[in-house]
């Protein structure tokens, strides 16, 4: 008979290779697995060390485990609606999954007049002043997102002096106190030309991309953020998730 930590680990690893854990996803800790399989201390962390040895996973010290990116293109799942995948942030997200995130500013300033955007129906506004971010989003050297960020100044006072490494929601929550309310997503399909003075990912050739439109919300209603995204066609899924505790009512 397998020993009981290897039973264990092959099942989690079965789990990854059926999608039901995807890059980035945590899988149980030491307590979690004592507590679920009934095991001892040493059959979990044998049963961790299995399958980080085998490659599907890899430690984050005081974070816990998480699924690599094995995939030979680095196509990342994103999940829409995920409050622990918004959370995480874009860098957090690709070390966990053994991707080495860099970042290219290429805009950084305060708009006094504020912005809007049409988000799933809606018209959503924030008053100046502004953060806006533009930034490029890489993976192991690899151009992933354009991104560009509206951040309200009223709401987040000072936060145009933070690194823009880090998770904009965590800050949101921890540093300014703010309760996410909600966050609508419009995630739509086009076509960059390779000329266009929007495409920053240097192809030769036309190009397609993901766009995405958010929005953040406060528990009163005040809209904390508008991300307006490029992500690359053929580097990216996409996932949809539902989260109940973020309280979102209907507009009827």
């Amino acid at each position: 008979m397998k020993p009981k930590f290897i039973t264990i680990s092959d099942s989690i690893i079965e789990k990854i290779k059926s999608g039901e854990l995807i890059p980035g996803d945590k899988i149980p800790s030491e307590n979690e697995l004592i507590k679920n399989y009934k095991i001892s201390n040493t059959t979990a962390r044998k049963t961790l060390l299995e399958i980080e040895s085998k490659g599907w996973v890899r430690r984050i010290k005081g974070k816990g485990t998480f699924v690599l990116n094995r995939t030979a293109t680095h196509q990342l799942v994103r999940t829409l609606g995920s409050i622990d995948s918004t959370r995480k942030g874009f860098n957090e997200s690709l070390k966990a999954e053994g991707l080495t995130p860099k970042n290219i500013i290429l805009e950084k300033t305060i708009l006094n007049e504020g912005v809007s955007a049409a988000i799933v129906g809606r018209h959503v506004i924030i008053e100046g002043p502004v953060l806006k971010v533009h930034q490029l989003r890489y993976a192991d050297d690899e151009l992933m997102k354009d991104e560009t960020r509206y951040i309200s100044l009223t709401l987040c006072p000072k936060i145009d002096a933070l690194s823009t490494e880090i998770s904009y929601f965590k800050a949101y929550e921890q540093q300014y106190n703010l309760k996410i309310n909600d966050i609508r997503q419009t995630l739509s399909a086009d076509i960059l030309e390779a000329n266009s003075n929007k495409n920053h990912f240097g192809t030769t050739s036309n190009i397609a991309i993901f766009v995405l439109d958010s929005a953040v919300f406060a528990d009163d209603g005040k809209v904390i953020e508008i991300e307006h995204s490029y992500y690359r066609g053929d580097k990216y899924k996409f996932a949809i998730s539902a989260h109940p505790e973020y309280g979102h009512k209907s507009d009827d």
